[in-house]
């Protein structure tokens, strides 16, 4: 099943797709998008273009484990994106995927504008490869 991620930002949201195997997770854009509505519109039109069959977003849990305004904010963007698409949309926790994005990016010595341009993709990665191990786990 082709899944999509997505880590949701108030300027930046990455995108991420993986194969119809579920095996490979890869980084496939960044939106740049600071309008709420406009976002979840192109966020859509990047999973319908994908052939997204489910798509996974980023739920950033305070690490105590409540829910903060980011994460209702998430929350929103998922039902959201459910009704426009028609896909099944999942909040998958994803508390520290960032700061790990950041330090992969680190290791490549990626620096810089190129950085700030990439790091939300790099962090739905994440977040997607999360998810694909879960599933793998569970055998769902």
């Amino acid at each position: 099943m082709i899944i999509m991620s997505v880590d949701f930002g108030d300027s930046r949201t990455g995108i991420a797709v993986c194969d119809k195997s579920e095996l490979l997770a890869s980084p496939v854009c960044v939106i740049s998008e600071k309008d709420f509505d406009e976002c979840i519109r192109k966020t859509a039109e990047k999973a319908k273009e994908l052939n997204a069959q489910e798509i996974v977003v980023g739920y950033p849990k305070n690490m105590n484990n409540t829910i903060g305004e980011r994460a209702e904010k998430c929350q929103l963007f998922a039902e959201r994106l459910a009704e426009i698409t028609g896909c099944p949309v999942k909040l998958w926790d994803e508390r520290c995927t960032t700061v790990s994005a950041h330090n992969y990016l680190n290791v490549t010595n990626t620096r810089g504008k190129k950085r700030k341009a990439i790091v939300d993709a790099v962090a739905s990665t994440i977040i997607l490869e999360s998810y694909l191990g879960y599933r793998k786990n569970t055998n769902m």
